[in-house]
């Protein structure tokens, strides 16, 4: 069992959570005041914080969610998050370490894991199976000096730790410490506590698995620094992507003894670069109780950038400073959703799921502007206005992760479009999947486009529209030259689409890592299309916007009428047998026909008409849930659930959604049943349970289907707050009878993003049984 995060550190040590506690007021003291304010009013207590409903363990464990049970293969039951430890959308986020490596699938912590390496600063993409970079660890040990990990790693208890978004502390029986962190967006500060008086170590590791990368040490100043090189992934695997993770440390108190390592072997020398498990150590001398504060700061531009990063963000501020800081970070972008509701288990879910939809896009810029240029050899660029952001996991969160940030912060999802724009000048196209500051032709389709279509038509408009159009414009109608090609630029198998209005089963795309996917590629460049044709329209580009609404219905030419269902097609037009319509097949990308059938989320009258009606959809619907075919661990079927309401059946929406809420999230480490992929698996669960989900989040209508809550209240930047309101008959009351909107009878299932950030009422009357009028 996993105890809420400040539950357990008001039992265990309450100093951590409290900025500059008064010597007066003892701990027990203090427990008591709050557990009788607490009795008083429990309700208020809570609205106050929401910290404490965050569980950062969550998904980093196999899932035990009732949906997961059924899924054979183990390595898709796991989230790969981490408890992170850093504001919103920041640099770098700091975790326990119980994996040493940065290779690809391989989150640097698991809970079920028994040994801890230290406190990484690291740059893993939340919810992912890619791969970390540029990080960097640092682990204290006492006693003898030991630099072999497999040597100094400590045997750690969940007992003695301590996790919330902005705080991680783990108590280090064998070495008798006890280590806390917290973080800026581009810096760290540990406090290090000897637990007995002894010889304490400072270990600093960058986290090379090419035996790569540079530490020095400076006994003198007090000051260890370095870099990890970064090494491209996808298109051009393995290449220097031009650029490093760089970090500087600072540690004020005089070093006792100093030098480096690699393997095993130790140096008094100051420096060591490109040797295999390389890193500095420091050491101390501590009288029990005394205490260490490690002050760490990092950039992508150069260690004197760590260092300034460091000292712009941090300075000389106490630990508990930061902390309050971070704290304080956090409050303000949970309390963007306000939740009341006597359900504890839904919140903690809930405001997990939110801190999980905030940590990406990654921060790349320095404070002063500076950042790694994209797909750049170390050249470095300055940002005007806002800052610049990387690490898009673009098929994932075009979904809902993105649409939730245009939501709650359309300023930061401007920025997000700027970056994006910056990219495609720099690198001279449109990035399709753009992580590690480089192209990487990762998944399939052009979804820069519809993200920025989408924050387009909701008036997100500050950056250069005129710029992004001729980028997306390009990808959506050129194929680049052979090498840019292969380097991962343009859309894979954009000839083909051009030729025949979908990709044939002839053009495998070879220079791509998900190599075929012709049918899943088609359906995706369709809507990605779509998304462009709204631009263009709006430009008064009149000759694209014909094209591209006609291509825009490219997902016909691979639904084949004699099945129903979209199949793998040959050049010649004739169909790919045998046709399987539950088998994971080569065209179709990581699903099955009949699961990817559904993603024509621009076009539904359409896809109806092919099917052959509203009935014919929901009898599809049924059997796809029937069948257990819905896979709610991968994100081509998100949109799915609402679909029922293009049907003359939309209680059967609210149905799905309640029960994909209820079994496919859940408390603990196991809490999340596949890859969070950067925050979308979180994102749908925040949408859905506040009453609306964007299916096609470039037309800027949301779904809706019936609240988890009682009480949700979204406060707007603009000042607006939407309060969502759910009458219940019955505790298990989940399907709509009615509607108002601010005092009206609303009767239609779809809302727009205007009328959400209007702000105003929406109450929901729910039932025990299904509305079938």
């Amino acid at each position: 069992m996993i105890l809420s995060p400040l539950s357990d550190m008001l039992l265990t040590d309450l100093k951590n959570v409290v900025s500059k506690p008064k010597k007066s007021i003892r701990i027990f003291e203090f427990l008591l005041l709050f557990f009788a304010i607490g009795a008083i009013n429990t309700a208020d207590a809570q609205q106050k914080s929401l910290i404490p409903y965050v569980q950062p363990f969550s998904g980093t464990s196999a899932s035990t969610t009732l949906a997961s049970q059924h899924i054979e293969d183990k390595t898709e039951r796991l989230a790969n998050t981490i408890p992170a430890v850093a504001p919103p959308f920041s640099m770098t986020q700091w975790t326990p370490q119980t994996q040493l490596t940065e290779k690809k699938c391989l989150a640097p912590y698991y809970y079920n894991n028994k040994k801890f390496y230290g406190f990484r600063a690291t740059h893993w993409i939340s919810g992912s199976c890619t791969q970390d970079y540029g990080s960097f660890t640092i682990m204290p040990i006492s006693g003898r000096l030991k630099t072999e990990a497999n040597r100094y790693a400590e045997d750690y208890v969940h007992e003695n730790e301590v996790s919330t978004p902005s705080y991680y502390k783990l108590k280090l029986p064998k070495h008798q410490l006890l280590t806390e962190i917290t973080a800026t967006l581009r810096s760290g500060v540990m406090r290090i506590t000897a637990l007995k008086s002894d010889s304490v170590y400072i270990m600093v590791s960058p986290n090379s698995d090419q035996n790569k990368g540079f530490i020095q040490i400076d006994k003198k100043k007090g000051e260890i620094s370095g870099y990890n090189p970064v090494h491209r992934i996808y298109q051009g695997w393995g290449e220097p992507a031009g650029f490093s993770g760089y970090f500087f440390i600072r540690i004020k108190k005089a070093f006792t003894s100093a030098g480096v390592y690699s393997e095993g072997n130790i140096s008094e020398q100051q420096s060591i670069s490109n040797k295999k498990d390389i890193g500095a150590y420091a050491g101390f001398k501590l009288q029990k109780g005394e205490q260490l504060i490690i002050y760490s700061g990092t950039s992508f531009t150069s260690i004197a950038a760590a260092k300034a990063n460091l000292e712009s963000e941090i300075k000389n501020e106490g630990f508990d400073d930061v902390l309050a800081q971070t704290n304080q970070s956090w409050e303000k972008a949970l309390s963007q959703v306000r939740i009341s509701d006597s359900n504890e288990k839904g919140k903690k879910i809930f405001y997990t799921a939110l801190y999980h939809a905030m940590q990406h896009p990654r921060l790349y810029n320095d404070v002063d502007g500076k950042y790694s240029q994209f797909a750049g050899k170390y050249q470095n660029k300055t940002i005007d206005k806002g800052s610049y952001y990387d690490d898009f996991s673009m098929w994932d969160i075009y979904r809902a992760q993105l649409p939730l940030i245009e939501l709650l912060q359309p300023d930061l999802a401007n920025s997000f479009v700027n970056s994006i724009v910056l990219k495609g000048q720099q690198g001279g196209w449109m990035p399709i999947f753009p992580c590690w500051n480089s192209y990487t032709a990762a998944m399939i389709g052009d979804h820069a486009t519809a993200f920025i279509a989408s924050a387009y038509n909701k008036g997100i408009r500050n950056y250069d529209i005129n710029e992004a159009y001729r980028l997306m414009r390009q990808n959506a109608f050129q194929m680049p030259d052979s090498a840019d090609y292969l380097n991962g630029k343009g859309r894979r198998g954009i000839n083909s689409y051009l030729k025949y209005g979908y990709i044939p089963l002839e053009d495998s795309i070879p220079n791509a890592f998900h190599k075929k996917e012709q049918v899943s590629r088609t359906l995706e460049y369709a809507y990605d299309d779509y998304a462009l044709a709204t631009i263009a329209k709006d430009l008064d580009k009149q000759s694209d916007y014909r094209e591209l609404a006609k291509r825009a219905l490219n997902y016909q030419h691979v639904f084949d009428r004699n099945v129903g269902m979209v199949r793998g097609r040959y050049a010649n037009r004739n169909w790919y047998q045998p046709f399987y319509p539950d088998h994971r097949e080569p065209y179709i990308t990581e699903g099955t026909p009949r699961q990817y059938t559904f993603y024509v989320p621009h076009d539904m009258p359409g896809l109806i008409k092919l099917m052959g009606g509203k009935k014919k959809l929901e009898n599809e619907l049924d059997s796809l849930f029937a069948k257990k075919e819905y896979w709610h661990g991968n994100e081509p079927g998100h949109q799915i659930p609402f679909l029922y309401n293009y049907t003359a059946s939309p209680w059967k929406t609210q149905l799905q959604v309640s029960r994909i809420l209820a079994e496919e999230y859940g408390e603990g480490a196991g809490g999340l049943s596949g890859n969070d992929d950067a925050g979308q698996m979180s994102a749908w669960y925040v949408f859905a349970a506040m009453g609306f989900y964007p299916v096609d989040p470039v037309s800027g209508n949301y779904q809706l289907t019936s609240p988890l809550f009682k009480h949700t209240t979204i406060s707007f930047n603009s000042g607006k707050k939407l309060t969502i309101q759910a009458i219940k008959k019955s505790k298990k009351s989940i399907y709509i009878s009615k509607i108002s909107l601010n005092g009206k009878v609303f009767t239609k299932n779809q809302l727009t993003h205007q009328t959400l950030t209007n702000g105003g009422k929406i109450i929901f009357y729910l039932e025990d049984h299904p509305i079938k009028k």
